[in-house]
């Protein structure tokens, strides 16, 4: 569990605890910890294993070469059960890390009664939420819809995940200075045309235009990398929205080869360049920031089982953890923790010589077992081949899935910079909000 300094609590109850590996429902309170307050960054690179990231460690490092995920100081094996099933869900998962407090699969910030969970901190609010309301420069950041659970659910609560409409406008709404992601479509009402949304695919049943509301908050509204990245130096509020949806086609290798689309939009930014932008404007404030960065591309490519888009959507997340790492170095009062709430898809790495795997040959659809294969350009095409080892050496190698859906898996999180060090061994979901309160407001949230 997370290493913060709890209340002493009888023998008997930690014996138990260590016993069962299981979080206590009782209430909370905070104990003030100034020293170790700063600057928080969350990425979630939603759906990653160690298995995904060993994947894009060996397509773009090759096996003894080192991904920016790899070079984070302080590791923990991630517990993502929820409050009343194993596996966690995105929206759910989502939750727990912006409140600390196990719900159920289906929630999206409100319990089984629809009323506001209330935090570990005892308020009915989410960390972000919190932030906000002290004065705390704030991002969320999405290469998906910005609705997506991963930075949604930090600041907008309804009945179900799939209301985009109202959690749009709950984001619009929330206070937070950078919003960064896609779903042009969701901004607009129905017949209005956008920068990417055609008049007949916009959404809102309102009557309400969002970017409209967002200039009138006194949002920036950019559109595409070149604008992002050449914003003014005193730029205080931005609303990006690089696509009518997602950033990125998650389909099939094969689906996206007969529609002649690509991964990801060229024109739009990648994560990491998000990050960077939303660096300089959040690093300005004196009271510090709060981003939370989700690249959504590793769980959806991989849940269609699209293995060159899921390694390639690991690859952005690991540029953007290597930009949050950069920073650190100059300000070391800030923590970065990243934690997935799901293994996407089971993938598994397949790794053989030659003999086994020739580069000249397609591979086999599937394995012995059935579990279908995946190798460069998909199903049934040519290997994958490792950067050099080394020795120089590349290496064939294939992608073997479980299934489609979000599986319990084997998830690790980690942490790098201020207060990293209390994150090491287990670390239950509930423990993500607990470090990153303690980093953001300098108090500990400790059991009754």
């Amino acid at each position: 569990m997370l290493q913060i300094n709890r209340k002493i609590i009888s023998l008997t109850v930690l014996v138990i605890l260590a016993l069962v590996g299981c979080t206590t429902s009782t209430p909370t309170q905070t104990t003030a910890n100034q020293g170790n307050q700063g600057n928080v960054i969350f990425i979630h690179p939603d759906g990653t294993s160690p298995s995904h990231w060993g994947a894009a460690r060996m397509l773009h490092y090759g096996p003894d070469g080192r991904l920016n995920w790899d070079k984070m100081s302080n590791l923990g094996v991630y517990l993502g059960h929820l409050k009343n099933q194993l596996t966690g869900t995105s929206n759910a998962g989502a939750v727990v890390h912006a409140t600390g407090v196990k719900v159920n699969a289906d929630s999206f910030g409100l319990d089984e009664n629809g009323q506001a969970i209330v935090a570990a901190s005892g308020k009915p609010q989410t960390i972000m939420e919190e932030a906000v309301a002290v004065g705390k420069a704030t991002a969320i950041i999405n290469s998906g819809i910005i609705v997506e659970p991963g930075t949604g659910a930090f600041v907008a609560k309804t009945k179900s995940r799939r209301d985009f409409a109202e959690i749009t406008k709950q984001i619009v709404e929330s206070g937070v200075d950078v919003i960064l992601g896609g779903g042009e479509v969701l901004y607009l009402p129905k017949g209005t045309a956008g920068r990417y949304a055609s008049s007949e695919e916009s959404l809102r049943e309102d009557g309400i235009n969002l970017i409209e509301v967002a200039k009138q908050k006194g949002y920036t509204v950019v559109y595409n990398r070149d604008e992002l990245l050449n914003l003014p130096p005193d730029t205080k509020k931005v609303l990006g929205i690089f696509a009518a949806t997602d950033i990125y086609n998650d389909e099939s290798e094969e689906d996206l080869q007969e529609k002649n689309l690509p991964l990801y939009f060229a024109e739009a930014p990648t994560v990491s360049q998000m990050l960077q932008a939303t660096l300089k404007i959040v690093s300005q404030d004196k009271d510090g920031f709060f981003i939370v960065l989700e690249e959504e591309g590793t769980d959806n490519f991989c849940n269609y089982n699209n293995a060159k888009g899921c390694i390639e959507a690991v690859k952005r997340a690991d540029d953007a953890i290597g930009v949050a790492m950069e920073f650190i170095e100059q300000n070391p009062n800030t923590l970065l923790v990243t934690a997935a709430d799901s293994d996407a898809s089971g993938l598994e790495v397949i790794g053989v010589t030659t003999k086994d795997f020739p580069l000249d040959k397609p591979l086999p659809e599937k394995g012995e077992n059935g579990a279908p294969w995946d190798g460069k350009e998909g199903t049934g095409t040519l290997p994958f081949v490792s950067a050099p080892d080394k020795q120089g050496n590349s290496y064939p190698f294939a992608i073997a899935w479980g299934g489609f859906n979000d599986f319990t898996g084997s998830i690790v999180a980690k942490a790098h910079g201020l207060n990293a060090d209390k994150l090491a061994n287990t670390v239950d979901n509930t423990d993500i909000y607990r470090l990153m309160y303690l980093t953001l407001f300098g108090k500990e949230i400790v059991d009754s």
